[in-house]
This record gives structure tokens, C-alpha cells and sequence, in this order.
């Protein structure tokens, strides 16, 4: 038996009361048949109109943009970026809200998915529930940091620069991204056409005048004249593999963290904001409170940042492992730490690389997962090692909740999480969660 396809919901408006903020800078309100509503550019307690933008008559829930605001929150600012709003740019969640409100909605989705995931309340994370801007990023409301020092544009059928929409592939053109770094800005790449290519993503890095631009040609493109506004180094992305190739200039950026500089090649990851990197190294390792002599392991370790910060307080007779799947990051690492005789870094996936280590205890433990998470067979394979501390950072709360809630059935308990705005107008987070084994008590 063929059954009817189920009407599609798109461009039905409603007209509805705005419920709580939900992970994903949305916040959630339901129709007068009680249909869930995912909804963009609004605010808790507003009323408003939300047009359906993705979704069917059945379905669990609906997506839907905010087009018409009934009754404003008082929290509610008119957007400083001219290509923030429905059906615009998707870079930004928040820019409708003041800063000090978005950074109180952030808490109230990592408290949620703490006690939703996790089983934890605040409190029992050692949290006060504030969620800490990054220095110099508080700003009057209608006033924007520009902070992030990688962005990747995408370029139209035309060749012109822009961001993606929201859940879309459609680009939408700017001349300037508000939230992007003086160092990305400065380059022009917004002001010059890329015939050929799929996207340019801009790195300007911290603590060095290192600029880079990765181009990603479409099939069968061919690279452009590259004439920018501020020296730069050129990489390719590869159409075959994606593999990244340099074009002219060195093939990687020198980053300034932590007292020590770091090779960071063909594009790596790197925190984006300028401040990140110091300030997440400052809480992990005020957690850790690592000793002289200890051995610790740095786990997704990038291009050495943590295992830098640990080899440097463990001391002569202390020993760091760094586990990395990512080639290049491994290499870079192995480079960044060439001077530490007790840090060795190893290639591959956690769960694969540890158990062939034959480490079978270690002192401290920080991990800094991909957004995913961890897991509980990794979660599981690290309590094994009895660390007395665990240091935890991570960029989404809820796959962060999840990990908490694996540690806890294994004996850790969280000792004290803080919780940072490294990304200011939109929805994401920065945690780190210091754990150790629950029978130590309070």
C-alpha cells in the first residue's frame, strides 16, 4: 500500500507565545495544535509571527524563522550586522539579543543539557552558572567584538565572497563580516572576485603577522591572480583528496599562546579567538594544579598547546604522552615540543594509539575532543588509568553533558566547570570541566 506524502509546512505562519532558549540558537514554542516550533531570531517571552521554514504536517517538530515581533523582549537590540536576520546569513544566532543576554541564554542551555544529560545541576558541577566573556569582549549592546580570526567564506556562482545561510547552501554576499578578526578583515578578501572557486577561508594569526588564504577550487577550477590587500601565504585544497597543498608563501602560521609559539600547517585547527588559547590553557591548568615530576596525558592534542603548558610545569622529571589523529597536526606538535625531552606525541586515534602505548596509569589526563565528544568507551578507557585529575575541554555542551554522565558511572565526578563566550553572537561555548575520582569527596 503507497501512503500520501505528507504535506510540506513551509511558509505557514503562526502566530505564538516564545518559550525557553534550546541548544542551537533557537528557542522553542508550539502552535495552538502543539506542534513544536524551533525558532531563529527570537527571544524567551517574546510574541511573535514564526514562519515555518523546514518541516511537514505529522513531523516531531517544525523549524521556523521569527518575521514579525508582536511584543519585543527587553533584551531585544536592533542586529548591528545588516545580514543578520530570516533567511540571511546563518554565521550568527545572537545578534538580536544584548550581550549580557546572550551570554545568560548560553547558561541556561548548558544548565539544561547538564541536568538533561548528565543528571547535574549546577551545583553539583561546581559551576556559579556565569558564563565569562573573553577580555575586551564586553561591549555595549549594539556594539560587536571582532574576534574571529578564521573564517572561511563561500564564494557564489559568480565568484563573490559570502557566508552560508542557515541549514543551506545558498551564499549570502557581503562586504564585511562584523565578527571577523582586524587581521581576516584587512585582507579585502570580501572585495575581490574568486571565479573557480568553492571557498577562500582567511586565517590571521595571533601573535604573528602569519595571513593565509586556503582556496577550494570548484571541479575543474583553476586558481585566480592572488592580489590582496596585506602580504599572505596561498594554500589549495586539493580536488581529489582534499588534501591541502601549498601554492606560494609557507605552507603554515605562527600562533602566539601560552608563552611559546606554534607551527600551525595547511589550515589546522586552531582556536579562533584571539584570547582562547591562553584563557582555556589558564583554567586547565589552574584545575589540574599539575607537580613537578607527574605524567600526563594531552589527548586530541592538535599542535601541542596543552602538552606545552603541562611539559612545562611538570618539570625535568615529568613525562607528557600526546595523542593526535590528524598527520599534520602530529608533525606540527612534534615540532612545537622539539625542545622537551620528556613529551613524546603519537599519530592516530585515541582509542586505537592508547591501549597500544602500554600505559597503564597516568597522573592527569586533559582530552579536547572534537565536537562529538568523547564517548564511553573512551571515557572508560581513561578512568582505567586511575588519573587523580581529568581535565576536560570541550565546544559542545551537550556532547560534554553526555561525557560528564559516562565519567560519573565510571567513579569521576566533576569538581568545578567553567564556562566561557569565546563566540560572541552566536550560539557556541566554551566548557572546562576539571573531574576527579568521587570517593575524594567534596
Amino acid at each position: 500500500m503507497s501512503s500520501e506524502p505528507k504535506k510540506s509546512l513551509v511558509g505557514q505562519e503562526y502566530e505564538v507565545e516564545v518559550g525557553p532558549v534550546a541548544h542551537g540558537g533557537h528557542c522553542i514554542a508550539r502552535t495552538d495544535e502543539g506542534q513544536v516550533l524551533f525558532v531563529r531570531h527570537t527571544l524567551p517571552g517574546e510574541r511573535i509571527v514564526a514562519r515555518v521554514t523546514e518541516g511537514e504536517e505529522g513531523a516531531r517538530y517544525l523549524r521556523a524563522d521569527a518575521v514579525e515581533i508582536l511584543d519585543p523582549a527587553k533584551d531585544r537590540v536592533e542586529a548591528p550586522c545588516p545580514y543578520a536576520g530570516p533567511g540571511r546569513c546563518g554565521g550568527c544566532d545572537w545578534q538580536h539579543a544584548k550581550p549580557g543576554a546572550q551570554r545568560r541564554l548560553k547558561g541556561e542551555v548548558v544548565a539544561e543539557q547538564l541536568q538533561r544529560l548528565a543528571g547535574l545541576t549546577p551545583e553539583e558541577a561546581g559551576w556559579d552558572g556565569t558564563v565569562v566573556p573573553a577580555p575586551g569582549d564586553k561591549l555595549p549592546a549594539g556594539e560587536v567584538p571582532a574576534w574571529r580570526t578564521r573564517v572561511q567564506y563561500a564564494i557564489d556562482a559568480e565568484g563573490r565572497a559570502g557566508l552560508r545561510r542557515h541549514r543551506s547552501h545558498e551564499v549570502e554576499v557581503v562586504d564585511r563580516c562584523l565578527i571577523a578578526a582586524p587581521g581576516v578583515s584587512e585582507l579585502g578578501v570580501e572585495q575581490r572576485e574568486w571565479p573557480g572557486m568553492a571557498t577562500v577561508e582567511a586565517i590571521a594569526a595571533t601573535g604573528s603577522q602569519d595571513r593565509q588564504v586556503i582556496l577550494t577550487p570548484r571541479p575543474g577550477g583553476r586558481l585566480p591572480l592572488i592580489e590582496l590587500d596585506r602580504p599572505v601565504s596561498v594554500l589549495r585544497v586539493h580536488e581529489g583528496d582534499g588534501s591541502v597543498h601549498r601554492v606560494h608563501g609557507r605552507p603554515f602560521v605562527r600562533e602566539r599562546a601560552a608563552e611559546h609559539t606554534w607551527r600551525v600547517g595547511n589550515g589546522g585547527f586552531w582556536q579562533v579567538h584571539p584570547k582562547a588559547a591562553d584563557l582555556l590553557v589558564e583554567a586547565a591548568m589552574q584545575g589540574l594544579m599539575p607537580r613537578k615530576g607527574e605524567t600526563a596525558l594531552d589527548l586530541y592534542c592538535g599542535v601541542g598547546l596543552f602538552a606545552g603548558a603541562l611539559a612545562d610545569r611538570l618539570g625535568d622529571k615529568g613525562a607528557v604522552l600526546g595523542i593526535e589523529s590528524s598527520k599534520r597536526a602530529a608533525e606540527d606538535a612534534r615540532h612545537n615540543l622539539r625542545d622537551f625531552d620528556r613529551v613524546r606525541i603519537e599519530h592516530g586515534k585515541v582509542e586505537s594509539v592508547l591501549p597500544r602505548t602500554g600505559i597503564t596509569e597516568a597522573d592527569l589526563i586533559l582530552l579536547d575532543p572534537p565536537r562529538s565528544g568523547a564517548g564511553r568507551p573512551t571515557v572508560h578507557l581513561l578512568t582505567t588509568l586511575t588519573p587523580r585529575r581529568i581535565a576536560y575541554i570541550a565546544c559542545d555542551p551537550a556532547a560534554l553533558a553526555r561525557d560528564l554522565g559516562y565519567f560519573g558511572e565510571e567513579g569521576y565526578r566533576v569538581r568545578t566547570l567553567r564556562v566561557f563566550d569565546l563566540f560572541p553572537m552566536t550560539h557556541h561555548v566554551e566548557c572546562v570541566a576539571i573531574l576527579e575520582p568521587a570517593e575524594k569527596g567534596r
